[in-house]
């Protein structure tokens, strides 16, 4: 795998296999994410996903490949490699009150007693901006609706500052309204070097916000490439399980995914 000084920072994998409940649930998947960009991970449910982002963040032991930064995702130490990809997980579970200005602040955990621990007002401040979420810095965390709770979630791993983003379903909580805050600060981060792996159910978010998707069904990848290149009725219809029509935006041209519906 590359591991040049161009794309090093990002992600790479070859051949990733997991294995759960007796089964391979990712089988085989070759992927990379380069600085700049926003890969997005599409596919039904039970498609591997999750799991195969959970193998590319080093938290489940898989078989192949795996490189972050330009190695081995198993040579780092947890504190190495949690100064280098920050992982949103499905869903935040805390069982202490902390505040959410506090949970974001754990975000900055892999940095300290680092010089990089001076940056830790602004990076956390920057966070909750971008999330919108400083109003409520001093509420406690439990206390707060799913779709708060979510963001909060999203400001902590942002303020962890690292040149990798690995989000899982983020946007599965929100409304209209934060789900385009939400990809439009990971198309932010890209734009501003960070290599950015998003699970999304989406279709349509996949579409406008990604430089490229990769498709999975069954733990394989199917398709893989720009969005108005793999979303094809006839792929998304097969994957899904599904008919869908493959319609072009009106305002910019990126795929729309609709499914097809019995007349009522």
């Amino acid at each position: 795998m590359e591991s040049d000084s161009g794309r090093g920072l990002g992600v790479r994998a070859a051949g990733v296999r997991v294995r759960l409940g007796g089964r391979h649930v990712v089988d085989g998947v070759d992927l990379h994410a380069d600085p700049g960009e926003v890969i997005a991970l599409v596919g039904p449910n039970g498609a591997g996903k999750s799991s195969l982002l959970a193998a590319l963040a080093g938290d489940v032991p898989a078989e192949g490949a795996v490189e972050v930064a330009g190695r081995a995702v198993g040579t780092y130490r947890p504190v190495e490699l949690a100064r280098l990809r920050a992982v949103l997980p499905q869903k935040a579970v805390l069982s202490f009150p902390f505040t959410v200005g506090e949970v974001v602040r754990m975000g900055r955990a892999p940095w300290a007693g680092r010089p990089e621990r001076a940056e830790d007002s602004a990076a956390v401040a920057e966070a909750m901006r971008q999330t919108e979420t400083a109003g409520f810095a001093d509420r406690p965390f439990p206390a707060l609706s799913g779709g708060e709770q979510a963001r909060v979630a999203l400001a902590r791993v942002l303020a962890q500052r690292t040149p990798v983003l690995l989000l899982d379903e983020p946007t599965a909580a929100l409304d209209l309204r934060h789900q385009e805050l939400v990809l439009g600060t990971a198309r932010e981060r890209a734009r501003s070097g960070a290599a950015v792996i998003v699970v999304l159910h989406d279709l349509g978010l996949a579409a406008a916000y990604a430089d490229r998707a990769y498709v999975l069904a069954g733990g394989r990848v199917r398709g893989a490439g720009p969005p108005a290149e793999v979303f094809t009725r006839e792929l998304l219809s097969e994957v899904y399980q599904h008919e869908v029509e493959v319609l072009p935006h009106p305002s910019g041209g990126a795929p729309l995914v609709i499914p097809r519906r019995p007349s009522v």
